[in-house]
């Protein structure tokens, strides 16, 4: 498993606070907090409250194929900063980051890119 700096993830895209991202999915900030409790989201602390990264979620809602991702990489071991970074950080393979194949509809390619991260 790679070693990720925390600092750089933050830096990487745009966030949404989880009431920002209730309005956006049509929920409440607390069924959003659960959906990053079961795994559907993945979120972390930044000025003071949690927050995710606006990429996660499109005009359908969570981007499809992502809550499957993020399990596939906890299973590895993977802490949720790592999940965060794994997913937005380039990959020449697939191009692009993660996030942006899920968003294009390229989940297979992502998932066993998930898969192999944990061997």
């Amino acid at each position: 498993m790679a070693a990720w700096h925390a600092g750089r993830v933050t830096e990487l895209q745009e966030w949404l606070t989880l009431s920002q991202a209730g309005e956006l999915l049509n929920v409440s900030p607390n069924r959003v907090r659960q959906f990053i409790r079961e795994g559907q989201l993945v979120g972390i602390r930044r000025d003071r409250e949690q927050q995710v990264p606006a990429a996660f979620i499109d005009d359908s809602g969570i981007v499809k194929g992502l809550p499957g991702t993020i399990t596939l990489l906890r299973d590895a071991g993977y802490s949720d900063e790592e999940v965060l970074a794994w997913l937005t950080t380039a990959d020449d393979s697939l191009p692009g980051t993660p996030i942006q194949a899920l968003r294009e509809n390229r989940g297979t390619e992502v998932k066993r890119r998930a898969q192999a991260a944990g061997f």
